[in-house]
């Protein structure tokens, strides 16, 4: 068994095909990341900031908006803060978009899953 990169890190939901073939697709040019299956294992609200931060986008980009709590909290309308809606994300994981990947060189969300050659090494 290889052992999981601890530079590389995928957030993962196994349930989504995008992030499956985002992991399919690091393994297939031999990287194994450490996975981090966020709907077990959430992100608290400092880890969602720093990752939109990484990203260099807005809170928004990270949050799903197919998820249903998205429209059951009404989460569409503007009135509602970067920093009300890490508190949504944060009670309700599902809201976090995936698959995320973090590497040395840059963190990408995977939609469409080939943003995620930007931040691969070498």
């Amino acid at each position: 068994m290889t052992t999981a990169d601890p530079a590389i890190v995928l957030y993962h939901n196994p349930a989504c095909s995008t992030s499956r073939n985002v992991l399919a697709m690091l393994r297939e040019r031999g990287i194994e990341p450490t996975i981090v299956e966020y709907l077990k294992t959430p992100p608290g609200k400092a880890r969602l900031r720093e990752l939109v931060d990484a990203m260099g986008g807005s809170v928004r980009a990270l949050l799903r908006t197919k998820a249903a709590p998205y429209e059951e909290l009404g989460l569409a309308d503007p009135k509602w803060t970067d920093e009300q809606l890490l508190d949504f994300m944060v009670q309700h994981p599902v809201l976090m978009e995936r698959p995320v990947l973090v590497t040395p060189l840059g963190t990408r969300l995977g939609r469409p899953k080939e943003k995620v050659l930007e931040v691969l090494p070498g």
